[in-house]
């Protein structure tokens, strides 16, 4: 084996697509595989995970390469580990996303979907499907997930289906799904309702619209003329005042509210005003859920349009007009605005308003307008007819397995924010007004009225035996499907199916924080409902992925490109974005993503590669590489025993979901202790032809094979290419990706040769400290004087290795337990042990004497400048951080002229 074996420099491109295809080829991905090579056995531990399905509607994102690198790394772990292990990949049919985008392309051919009609329409969203779910599995093989394809699922497929129905079925015939007209999200742009995890808060800068109503009394009791001439609350003399943020909702109005202990309004409680231009009068009630400190501490009442003022429509028994259409326009309620688009309707009313001397003011106001996620409209809340699940008890269960320890989510913060949001948990709206998606399994009577559930579909009615039946036209909440995702992907609601009964409960849920209760707490309280256990055992949450600058990576982003991962995976390949990823997080908190990192971690592959054919060039084939304890070297040893802590300390903290750290680690051990420092010291013996080179060739091998093992979960091309390039002898199996998990041996741990290396290598970078100080030529050899002390016999032994690992003449090179101090001569004090450096084998005195002088020269002229102005006018006319920073500066130059005096002194 050569070094030629090896290209110069690694190439991701070269080596990704090669090796995906390779271990696709092999079924490594697969748990049959694993038992088939010895690796896992059936009755052994076994270890699964389903993959959070991403959505049919497009590219991926950083959030998804985030999601994929740490579940792939997980996974990569624990089959090293010899569990049995399975990743299931999958995707999401994404109702209502996937239903905009088609729509968007349908409008482009200048069609609707109306036209189309449902059932050509969904076989066209069929047709879209497959060509970007097989862009979403290209993209998930380019980050090097290994998951089992042959497993894949999506969540339309008929027997994830058939698991929907009979979850839908189960729960409506436990009474925990109805049917009702209730408050909801609705998008007008979607044309469904949505639930309240789907809407987003947007910050706007709005206005506060200050409106007044007339009060019907004695003298007044009704307009003087037609609203909009100006002329409608003529002769009103009695006004209840309040403020809006959507002018559009008070032709809902069925209520004007105060708080009780409001002394300005008490007087008009029980008296009736009179809404503008629609001309329905309607009582001032008392009502607790008004804050007196808002506005006038008078409010409009909405029950249709507004969730406080449902709750008080309920509690008094107020109507419930919905003023609008599904699309966001004014209903036949809204008198004279029917038929606008509720913004133009917005403007329309202040304008009258205005006109008949009943808008006070407007003023500025900031605040939060809840949008739809799927594309960004404002929703609008109104009463709609929407079937719901009770999740009350389903929540209490969840929580149940969270307390008793049967689910653990990490980090342990989040608990608490679990728990708050499944206390105050409220019905779950789960039907959607689209085409995609599964149906609802209900079935109407039109004989009798009743409604038949079932999972197959009904020939009669379950009531009365009638024909007359018709499907609800309404579809499932993506998210319901999704709930069911860790059980319906394994077989369920077959309990038989083989995958079912060996891999559930999964072992850990792995997603975004922001997504805790859009899924994983769905997914927690059916697959207790269905299953009668957690899903998994263990709930890991990353923070969101974010730009270098800490801001939130979004489409209008103008280099929104260069976040894109598959242009990263491009540039700096697979391992460096997957090592940047799972180094740079910590569980639970956002990430900024900074291209040096992505360039430090391509370097980082570059340099284990370097190292790699340097070791690879010195192996001869067919050389013994076994490892002859008895001939072991100090920096063998110290070496070895590095590597057995690194093993104890990685395996450590992946069982303990601490990869960053892990991950960094490899890396300092690798890049510090194995490159920078073992290879160097070997060199000694590998160029010198009368040494032993057996020993530190096989160490070599040995510490490479087993740190390219521990960092594959974090970087598997790179390492399973070099792995590959290894002699057979030190590799364990035919491929890394089923390559056993590195285990430490205790034998090997030798903290003398731990500590006596360190002192070494601490007297070797104070040494080259030294050097950078007196601006030693790189290249020089210098004289030294070392009085080691105790470890003074380990100098002379590692004589060598110290002169080629801080540039000493080996000539000039003086070793004693204890040593006189020379004059004139540089000192580096580590523990017991000094380092004399002659100053006169380093520099040239006279040369050195005249550049620090010239140094201090400019240092003394600089603090006299300094000085000069902080005495100065400067220190009371400039702003005090520019002052401080000016003192501080001069604190500096003090500092560096006193460093300056006395290496000068130090020359006599």
């Amino acid at each position: 084996m050569t070094e030629n074996t090896l290209a110069k420099v690694y190439d991701p491109h070269e080596h990704e697509e090669r090796l995906y295809a390779w271990w696709e080829r092999e079924g490594y991905f697969k748990p049959e595989k694993q038992i088939e090579l010895g690796r896992a056995s059936k009755d052994g531990p076994r270890w699964c995970i389903t993959m959070p399905p991403p959505n049919v509607t497009g590219a991926l994102h950083l959030g998804h390469a985030m999601t994929a690198a740490v579940e792939d790394l997980m996974t990569r772990y624990y089959r090293m580990q010899g569990f049995e292990t399975l990743f299931l990949p999958g995707s999401d049919h994404a109702g209502i996303a996937t239903q905009n985008v088609v729509e968007r392309e349908l409008r482009k051919e200048g069609l609707t979907r109306h036209e189309l009609g449902r059932v050509a329409f969904i076989e066209h969203v069929w047709e879209w499907k497959g060509v970007y779910h097989n862009r979403i599995t290209i993209q998930h093989k380019r980050l090097g997930v290994s998951c089992d394809w042959e497993r894949e699922r999506f969540t339309l497929d008929e027997d994830l289906s058939l698991a929907v129905r009979t979850a839908f079925v189960r729960l409506f015939e436990k009474g925990l799904i109805h049917r009702g007209a209730y408050l909801v999200n609705w998008c007008p742009r979607c044309e469904s309702a949505i639930s309240d995890l789907e809407v987003e808060p947007e910050e706007r800068d709005s206005h506060l619209w200050h409106i007044r109503y007339p009060v019907l009394t004695e003298d007044w009791q009704g307009p003087q003329g037609e609203w909009g001439s100006g002329e409608w609350a003529m002769g009103a003399t009695t006004f209840i005042q309040m403020a809006t943020t959507r002018p559009e909702t008070i032709l809902g109005d069925t209520a004007v509210a105060v708080n009780p202990r409001d002394a300005r309004w008490q007087h008009l409680v029980g008296r009736r005003a009179l809404l503008p231009a629609i001309e329905r009068p309607i009582p001032i009630i008392a009502d607790d859920a008004v804050e007196p400190e808002f506005g006038t501490g008078a409010v409009k009442v909405t029950p249709a349009h507004d969730p406080t003022d449902n709750e008080i429509g309920i509690r008094h028994n107020l109507e419930a007009p919905d003023v609008m259409t599904d699309t966001g326009h004014m209903s036949d309620l809204a008198g004279p605005y029917a038929g606008l688009e509720r913004f133009e309707c917005r403007s329309r009313v202040v304008a009258d308003f205005e006109k008949e001397g009943l808008l006070v003011k407007i003023e500025p106001y900031h605040h939060a307008v809840g949008t739809c996620q799927r594309c960004a409209t404002d929703i609008e809340p109104r009463i709609s007819t929407q079937w719901f699940v009770d999740v009350k008890p389903l929540a209490e269960a969840a929580m149940a397995a969270v307390r008793s320890g049967e689910t653990t989510i990490i980090p342990e913060r989040e608990e608490r924010r679990f728990f708050q949001w499944m206390e105050a948990i409220r019905p779950w709206c789960i039907s959607r007004q689209l085409w995609w998606g599964h149906r609802i399994p209900v079935w109407y009577c039109d004989a009798c009225g009743g409604l038949t559930s079932s999972v197959e579909d009904p020939a009669t009615c379950a009531h009365c035996g009638s024909a007359a039946l018709r499907q609800d036209e309404d579809v499932l909440d993506t998210w319901f499907s999704s709930g069911l995702w860790p059980f319906s992907t394994l077989g369920w609601p077959n309990t038989d199916a083989p995958d079912l009964r060996r891999f559930y409960p999964t072992d850990v849920r792995e997603t975004g924080y922001d997504i805790l209760f859009f899924w994983v707490a769905r997914e927690m309280m059916l697959g207790i409902e269905m299953t009668g256990h957690s899903p998994y055992e263990t709930v890991y949450l990353h923070g969101l992925v974010r730009n270098e600058a800490g801001k939130k990576i979004s489409k209008s982003m103008e280099n929104i490109d260069e976040y894109d991962p598959l242009n990263i995976i491009d540039r700096y390949g697979s391992d460096a974005l997957r090592y940047t990823l799972l180094t740079s997080s910590t569980p639970g908190l956002d990430m900024n993503l900074d291209p040096r990192r992505l360039e430090s971690a391509r370097n980082f592959t570059n340099k284990i590669w370097q190292a790699a054919r340097f070791v690879l060039s010195n192996v001869a084939d067919g050389a013994d590489t076994r490892i002859d304890v008895q001939a072991l070297a100090l920096p063998d040893r110290w070496i070895l025993s590095r590597l057995a802590h690194l093993t104890q300390s990685v395996t450590h903290l992946f069982d303990t979901y601490q990869y960053g750290e892990a991950g960094r680690q490899v890396h300092d051990f690798l890049w510090g202790e194995y490159c920078d420092w073992y290879i160097e010291a070997t060199k000694v013996r590998l160029y010198d032809e009368a040494a032993d080179k057996g020993t530190p060739l096989a160490v070599l091998l040995h510490v490479l094979e087993a740190a390219l093992r521990l960092l594959h979960p974090f970087m598997p091309y790179v390492t399973e290419a070099l792995w590959q390039a290894l002699p057979e002898a030190v590799r364990d199996g035919e491929a890394l990706i089923v390559a056993p998990w590195p285990k430490a041996d205790p034998a090997l741990i030798d903290e003398r040769a731990e500590a006596e290396m360190g002192v070494l290598m601490e007297v070797v970078r104070a040494i080259r400290n030294l050097r950078a100080e007196h601006d030693v030529t790189p290249g020089k050899r210098i004289p030294a004087l070392i009085a080691g002390g105790d470890l003074a016999g380990v100098f002379s032994a590692q004589r060598a290795e110290v002169c080629a690992l801080a540039k000493l003449d080996a000539t000039a090179l003086v070793v004693e337990a204890t040593l006189e101090p020379p004059e004139q001569a540089a000192t580096a004090v580590v523990g017991d042990v000094v380092a004399y450096l002659p100053l006169a084998g380093m520099v040239d005195l006279d040369a050195e004497r005249e550049r620090l002088q010239k140094e201090l020269d400019d240092v003394a002229a600089r603090i006299a400048r300094s000085e000069g102005l902080l005495a100065g006018d400067f220190a009371q006319k400039a702003p005090p951080p520019i002052v401080q920073r000016e003192r501080d500066r001069l604190a500096e130059l003090q500092a560096n002229r006193a460093q300056l005096e006395e290496r000068l002194a130090g020359l006599g």
